[in-house]
C-alpha cells in the first residue's frame, strides 16, 4: 500500500515524479504529494487530498523547479484523508515519504516530546521527526539510529536539506526497488514505475541504505560497509504498463489473458510434458511431501481453492488452503513433510509473507507463485514459479489470477507425473487440455458484448447471489469478489446444495441469481437448484457448458454458453466470463473500474 517514487538526475524532477505516481496510483489514491529540492537547496512540498490528477493541477498552478525529488500516493492507515496527512512530511531539515506502519509511533511521540510539534496525525511524520532528532550532518548515522527505533514495517525515502540532490532509501519488509537511468537515479515501491526509464533494477535489501546521486547509486549495510547490488532485468514489454487504447486497465488486462497464460505455460513444456527445470524445482520437492498447504489472501486464495480441487482429484494428495492473515494464529499444522505454497501477485502481500516465514520456522519446504521478479515472497521462498503476467495495474486482479491457475495446473501435472499417478499418456492429455485454455478464453472474450448485455440485468441490483457446485463453486467465490469490489453490489457465492439449509430464505424476485453449470457429474443437481430459486421468483443468469441441453419447458432469463473443455479446466473460460460481467456492471454504473473505493492493490500492512 502507498506508492513512493524518487528521482535525482539531469532533468526536471516534477514531471517524472507525477508520471510515475500515476502509474503507482493503484497502490493508494487517497492523497498525493511531491517534494523537490530547488537550485537554492530549499526543499519545497506540494501535496493534497485526492488523486494524482489533483496534485498535477496543483503543480500546474504552483510548480516546483528542481532536479531531485521524492513523491508519494497514499492509502490512509494512520490519520484521515487530508492535505495535512498527505506525504511528504517535513520536520526540520528532513523530508520523508513512507510506506508501511510504524507500530510504536505513540511511544516515540512521548519519548521525543513531539506532541505539540507535529502537523499531521500520521505515524510517518513521527519517523521524519525522529530522523531530524538524530541528524547532525551524518545521514547514515541518523538513518541507522532512526530505524533501530522504529517498530513495524517501513519503506522510507529521505532527503536532507543540506545534502542537495541526493536521496536516501531504507526499508524493512515494505518494498523499494532502485534503478540507474541514462539521465539519473530512481527509486520506487514498484518496478512498474521504473520500466519506461530502465530495464535494470535491484531490490533494496532490508536494513540497507541506498544512496541515489545524479551519476551513481551506492548501497551500504547498516555498519556502513559498501555492498554490491544484485541487479535484475524487467522481462516484460514496457507497453504492457500502459492502457493500450482501452478505457481502463482492467479491460486491457482481461483481454491479455490468452497471451499471458500461453507465456506462462509454453516455456514450461517439453515434448508435451510439464517441465519445471527452468524454475529449478526438483521432482523431489513434489514427491517427498506428505501434504500441501496454500497460504494466500483474496483472489490468490481463490486460486488456491482451485488448486486444492486439482491436487485432490488428480494427485490424490491432501491439500489445505489457509487465509494467510489467519495462518499464524490458528496453530496451523505444518512440518518438515509439508510443502507450503505461497501465492501472491505482487510478492509483497504482508500477511502471506509472514505466513511463509512462519511455515519455514516450522520446517516446511516452501514454493512461491508470484508475478514480480525479486519480490519479498520470492526471495524468502525455497523455490519460485513466476507467472509471467506482466504488470497488472487495475486493483481487481484478472490476468494475475488466471496465470496463477495456469501455474497450479502445471504443478498438478508435474506432481501427478513425478509421483506415478499419471503415466506419460495421461500427463500429455492433461497438458494438452491446459494448452487449449487460451483458445477457450479467447472465445469468451470475442463474445464480450453478449456479456455486456447480460450485465445490464443486474445493474440496479442491491444483492446478487451466485450458485454452483464443486469447481463451479470455487470459481464463483472469485466471481463474487470481483463484482463486490468494483461495482459495490453485495454479492455472495454459495454451494448450491446448501441453498435449502438456510440461504434460500433470502431469495426473492428482487434478488438476481447467477448460476454456473459446467461439471458433468453434478449438472442435473445444479439444474435442479436453479429451478428451486426460479420457483421463488428469482431472475437467473446462467453460464453453462455449451454442450448442455436446457429444459425447453422452463423459462430462461439470460444464458451464456461457454466453450467446452474437460470439467476440471472449465474454470478458465468461466473466469473470463465473470470478470467481464463485473467489469461491465462497474463501467455502466459510471464507477472508476481500476480504482475502487477503499482498496489498494498491494497490501503491505497487516
Amino acid at each position: 500500500m502507498c506508492g513512493i517514487i524518487g528521482y535525482t538526475g539531469r532533468n526536471e524532477a516534477e514531471g517524472i515524479m507525477l508520471d510515475a505516481l500515476e502509474v503507482l496510483e493503484y497502490r493508494g489514491y487517497d492523497s498525493a504529494g511531491i517534494a523537490v529540492c530547488g537550485e537554492d537547496h530549499q526543499v519545497r512540498i506540494r501535496k493534497c487530498a485526492g488523486r494524482v490528477k489533483d496534485l498535477r493541477s496543483l503543480c500546474e498552478r504552483d510548480g516546483l523547479s528542481g532536479v531531485c525529488g521524492i513523491g508519494h500516493t497514499r492509502w490512509a492507515t494512520h490519520g484521515g484523508v487530508s492535505d495535512a496527512n498527505a506525504h511528504p512530511h517535513q520536520f526540520g531539515g528532513v523530508t520523508v515519504i513512507h510506506n508501511g506502519i510504524i507500530e510504536n509511533y505513540k511511544s516515540l511521540i512521548a519519548q521525543y516530546k513531539l506532541e505539540e510539534k507535529l502537523k499531521s496525525q500520521t505515524d510517518s511524520e513521527v519517523a521524519a521527526a525522529v530522523a531530524s532528532h538524530f541528524y547532525n550532518g551524518d545521514p547514515y548515522a541518523a538513518i541507522r539510529k532512526t530505524v533501530l527505533k522504529l517498530k513495524g514495517t517501513f519503506a522510507l525515502g529521505i532527503m536532507f536539506e543540506d545534502i542537495p540532490d541526493v536521496i536516501f532509501a531504507v526499508r524493512n519488509v515494505s518494498p523499494i526497488v532502485v534503478a540507474r537511468t541514462e539521465e539519473g537515479s530512481m527509486m520506487a515501491s514498484d518496478v512498474t514505475a521504473l520500466g519506461q526509464y530502465s530495464k535494470d533494477y535491484f531490490v533494496l535489501p532490508e536494513f540497507h541504505v541506498a544512496t541515489l546521486k545524479k551519476e551513481s547509486v551506492e548501497l551500504y549495510d547498516m555498519s556502513g560497509e559498501p555492498v554490491e547490488p544484485q541487479w535484475l532485468t524487467v522481462n516484460w514489454d514496457v507497453n504492457r504498463s500502459s492502457k493500450g487504447g482501452y478505457p481502463f486497465y482492467m479491460e486491457k488486462e482481461i483481454m491479455e489473458q490468452p497471451q499471458v497464460i500461453r507465456e506462462t505455460i509454453e516455456p514450461r513444456m517439453k515434448e508435451g510434458l510439464p517441465d519445471l527445470t527452468q524454475d529449478g524445482i526438483p521432482d523431489s520437492l513434489l514427491t517427498e511431501c506428505s501434504q500441501i498447504c496454500v497460504v494466500a489472501c483474496g483472489t490468490a486464495m481463490h486460486a488456491g481453492l482451485v488448486g486444492k480441487a486439482l491436487m485432490q482429484s488428480f494427485v490424490k494428495m491432501h491439500m489445505d488452503v489457509e487465509l494467510a492473515s489467519e495462518f499464524m494464529y490458528t496453530d496451523s499444522l505444518v512440518d518438515g513433510k509439508t510443502l507450503v505454497i505461497a501465492i501472491s501477485q505482487s510478492g509483497e502481500t504482508i500477511d502471506t509473507l509472514e505466513a511463509l516465514k512462519y511455515a519455514k520456522r516450522n520446517g516446511a519446504k516452501t514454493l512461491a507463485i508470484v508475478n514480480v521478479k525479486g519480490a519479498s515472497i520470492a526471495r524468502e521462498s525455497d523455490y519460485v514459479i513466476y507467472t509471467n503476467a506482466g504488470p497488472e495495474i487495475a486493483v481487481a486482479s484478472t490476468k494475475a489470477y488466471t496465470t496463477q491457475l495456469a501455474a497450479l495446473y502445471l504443478l498438478t501435472g508435474r506432481m501427478a507425473y513425478a509421483r506415478g499417478v499419471f503415466d506419460e499418456a495421461a500427463t500429455r492429455a492433461f497438458m494438452a487440455e491446459l494448452q487449449r485454455a487460451p483458445e477457450a478464453i479467447q472465445k469468451v472474450l470475442d463474445r464480450r458484448e453478449e456479456i455486456h448485455y447480460i450485465a445490464r440485468r443486474i445493474l440496479n441490483a442491491k444483492d446478487v447471489f451466485m450458485i454452483g457446485r464443486g469447481m463451479d463453486y470455487s470459481i464463483l467465490l472469485e466471481g463474487s469478489l470481483k463484482l463486490k469490489e468494483i461495482s459495490y453490489i453485495h454479492s455472495e457465492a454459495y454451494a448450491s446444495g446448501e441453498l435449502k439449509h438456510g440461504t434460500i430464505a433470502l431469495i426473492t424476485q428482487d434478488t438476481p441469481v447467477i448460476a454456473v453449470i459446467t461439471q458433468d457429474k453434478v449438472q442435473s443437481k445444479e439444474f435442479s437448484n436453479v429451478k428451486e430459486v426460479q420457483s421463488r421468483g428469482a431472475e437467473v443468469i446462467l453460464f453453462m457448458k455449451e454442450n448442455y441441453r436446457l429444459d425447453e419447458d422452463a423459462s430462461w432469463d439470460s444464458v451464456f454458453k461457454l466453450p467446452q473443455m474437460r470439467d476440471e479446466f472449465m474454470v478458465m473460460p468461466v473466469s473470463a466470463a465473470l470478470q467481464l460481467l463485473a467489469y461491465y456492471v462497474s463501467l455502466d454504473k459510471g464507477l472508476d473500474v481500476d480504482k475502487p473505493r477503499n482498496l489498494a492493490k498491494v497490501v503491505t500492512v497487516e
